[in-house]
């Protein structure tokens, strides 16, 4: 194999984007990887704080006078980085009682958190009301009688399921059957059911149609068709809405081929997307929310393992680490992915090494489904190196199952300016 016909790996050039390199070692928040782990032990998740936000600044600027960001919980609910996201100026979209007492704790003011999700139980509903809420996004027709028998006034919005042409994402979240909030077709016979409720305020509308949205255009389209939803319910309702929640979705690069989202083509959306707005006078004023989980939290995340051994299996090479699905489900592509596609990996403390050959990563757990890459191009390892798989802040330990063979959890730690600290929940 001439030297330009190598395999290639995506991760060294996506660690160069987001990371600092310097010379074998793979740097985050001023700090060599290899020194981290060294203290903390591996499996573990680093996170790297200037890295979260950025992903919110830049975000931020692409919305500015349009929307307000509330971050997703659910992506990552460490009390630390619900907290950093605090201190940039987000609000919390949670989906649990569970999720809500974590915002609480992270300093996050009630009334900055809003609350989805298709299953609420009426003892859930009861602590966030009465502890403070600042929306609840109604999915049910149950959820409507629970809340008006808790008695006491609450903000809400109605979680809207939108037709087909509206839905985008490699996860469509909207368009077809499912449990998801109200049907759009079914809008004028939805509204009705608030007619009579004492204590319910229905100030707004939540859509949501899909998630891991790369395309710039699709996911402005996306936003148009709520837009226009909204001024249609306004205009049924025959008052202004108070609140436009135009759900998440915003993807980030997991796969080879993949590229970032175009933030400056959504910016050069929004003068666009405001005029909507203000063409429709019961909408003109109305707070509008983005709700990301991925995009904030996702990039600024790597998990790290140790590998235990390596060995060839009828002409396959296998490199056994001490981490897997059970911390980081979603890399094993055991959490959505129909075609299994490799997540981008990295040896953080061989950052020069050359990516030659051809290996199956595992961990170790007692099933075939724990293999974290299929088939990765990777340098030439030995029991004892590092590996780092790259877009691990979301999805990653909170959405695996800790629990399967006992193996320890993974430890957590959060990295700013030359300096780590254990997190935990």
């Amino acid at each position: 194999m001439a030297p330009t016909d190598k395999p290639q790996s995506h991760g060294p050039a996506l660690a160069a984007t987001q990371f600092t390199i310097d010379e074998n070692d793979l740097v985050i928040g001023g700090l060599a990887v290899r020194d981290i782990v060294a203290e903390t032990g591996t499996p573990c998740f680093l996170y790297d704080a200037s890295a979260m936000r950025r992903a919110y600044r830049d975000l931020a600027t692409a919305l500015s006078g349009f929307a307000d960001i509330f971050y997703s919980v659910k992506a990552n609910p460490l009390p630390a980085i619900i907290s950093l996201f605090r201190e940039e100026g987000a609000g919390a979209e949670i989906a649990s009682v569970g999720e809500y007492r974590a915002a609480i704790k992270a300093g996050m003011p009630p009334e900055k958190i809003i609350f989805a999700g298709p299953g609420k139980r009426a003892a859930e509903l009861m602590e966030v009301i009465k502890g403070g809420i600042g929306e609840i996004h109604i999915e049910s027709a149950e959820e409507i009688a629970r809340i008006e028998a808790i008695g006491r006034p609450v903000k809400a919005s109605i979680r809207i399921n939108p037709v087909p042409d509206a839905q985008a994402g490699a996860m469509r979240m909207g368009g077809k059957a499912t449990a998801f909030g109200f049907d759009e077709e079914e809008l004028e016979n939805v509204l009705p059911l608030f007619r009579d409720s004492r204590h319910i305020d229905l100030v707004g509308i939540h859509i949501y149609g899909g998630t891991q949205i790369l395309d710039a255009d699709m996911l402005v389209s996306q936003w148009r068709h709520s837009i226009s939803l909204a001024a249609r319910m306004a205009e049924m309702l025959g008052r202004p809405l108070q609140t436009i929640d135009l759900g998440g979705g915003l993807g980030i690069p997991y796969f080879a081929g993949e590229t970032p989202l175009d933030l400056a083509a959504v910016s050069a959306a929004i003068p666009d997307l405001k005029a909507l707005m203000q063409a429709h006078p019961l909408i003109a004023n109305a707070h509008v929310i983005v709700e990301p989980g991925r995009f904030l939290a996702g990039p600024g995340g790597i998990y790290v393992a140790e590998v235990n051994s390596v060995k060839t299996s009828r002409g396959t090479t296998f490199v056994v680490t001490d981490g897997g699905m059970h911390h980081h489900l979603a890399a094993s592509g055991n959490l959505g992915q129909i075609v299994k596609r490799n997540y981008p990996i990295v040896t953080p403390a061989m950052m020069q090494a050359d990516y030659g050959e051809t290996a199956t990563i595992v961990g170790p757990l007692c099933t075939p489904l724990d293999t974290l890459a299929r088939n990765a191009t990777l340098p030439n390892l030995k029991a004892g190196d590092l590996l780092a798989i790259l877009q691990s802040g979301a999805y990653g330990a909170s959405a695996s199952p800790s629990g399967f063979l006992s193996h320890p959890a993974a430890k957590e730690a959060l990295v700013e300016d030359g300096a780590f600290g254990m997190i935990g929940r």
